[in-house]
């Protein structure tokens, strides 16, 4: 199961107690899957088995409507018509948005946007990469649904696509606000333990890129150092240089593979880091200079 389905699943199952806030997610499911009947009757479109399970839970709870069942995709309510297109201000959703009536507490603001994910909604895998999007068939309702995400200080933006107006999040912290507001908690808490391990294992390869390019570096600042000492000693100079770079082009040459505190702790009397590093950058300066001659 995609990580989208397991969300969906999740949300379907949830049955809010407010007859309030199951209007609008009803209102919300209306936008995308109701249709014009010629006889008057409702239909709303139930192809996807979550929007179907949800749809039929909602009329029952609702309209005590038990008898809404599927018929080729489709569930076709015939009596109380009107009473419930009142009820659904139908001829906003038409529009493309849901009656701001439905919408004023945050209660309904989340079934609300637990509707519009059920119908147009994906996540992509947090293993790959973090993306939300909810497609929708007019910019009416991008705008609206923008504008109630931004009512949890969430920011969604709108795109378009094939003709369709599309509203994504690609934050990672965002979509996890999104799925904690429409009420998807077990998959937030995948996602969260997905982004947790992802982070580590980012950090840990920072960490081991960063190792891997310090080590380089000191060989690359050692093998330069033992080539200027070569060099001096291949012109007969080392003899001629005072006693504390004497011996530390010695130590260096026969140790190579010592960091700087072990070279320092060998020199008589033992030095610093900082010492020995002095010496040796004056011995790399020593043979420039005599290179240039």
């Amino acid at each position: 199961m995609s990580f989208t389905s397991q969300i969906k699943e999740e949300i379907s199952q949830i049955s809010d107690s407010a007859r309030h806030c199951r209007l609008a997610e009803l209102a919300a499911i209306s936008v995308f899957e109701m249709e014009n009947a010629a006889d008057g009757s409702l239909c709303f479109k139930a192809e996807q088995p979550f929007i179907r399970q949800t749809l039929v839970m909602l009329l029952s709870k609702l309209y005590n409507i038990q008898d809404a069942v599927p018929e080729s995709g489709r569930i076709v309510i015939k009596k109380d018509t009107a009473d419930i297109a009142e009820s659904l201000k139908i001829n906003e959703a038409d529009a493309g948005v849901v009656s701001g009536l439905l919408l004023r507490q945050s209660c309904c603001k989340r079934a609300y946007l637990r509707g519009m994910f059920l119908c147009g909604g994906s996540v992509s895998d947090p293993r790959k990469g973090y993306h939300l999007e909810i497609v929708c068939q007019k910019e009416e309702t991008a705008d609206q649904l923008c504008g109630v995400f931004a009512d949890f200080e969430v920011q969604a933006r709108k795109t378009a696509r094939k003709g369709r107006t599309l509203v994504y999040i690609k934050e990672s912290e965002a979509i996890s606000e999104a799925l904690n507001i429409i009420g998807a908690h077990r998959s937030l808490m995948e996602l969260e333990n997905l982004r947790i391990e992802k982070d580590i294992r980012n950090d840990t390869n920072r960490r081991v890129n960063c190792d891997t390019a310090n080590i380089e570096k000191m060989l690359a600042a050692s093998n330069r150092q033992l080539e200027d000492i070569r060099f001096l000693k291949n012109h007969g100079l080392l003899g001629s240089l005072p006693e504390g770079l004497k011996e530390m082009a010695e130590v260096r040459l026969e140790y190579p593979e010592l960091k700087l505190n072990d070279l320092g702790a060998l020199m008589d009397p033992p030095i610093g880091k900082s010492g020995v590093n002095h010496r040796l950058r004056r011995l790399s300066k020593l043979a420039e200079e005599e290179r240039n001659k």
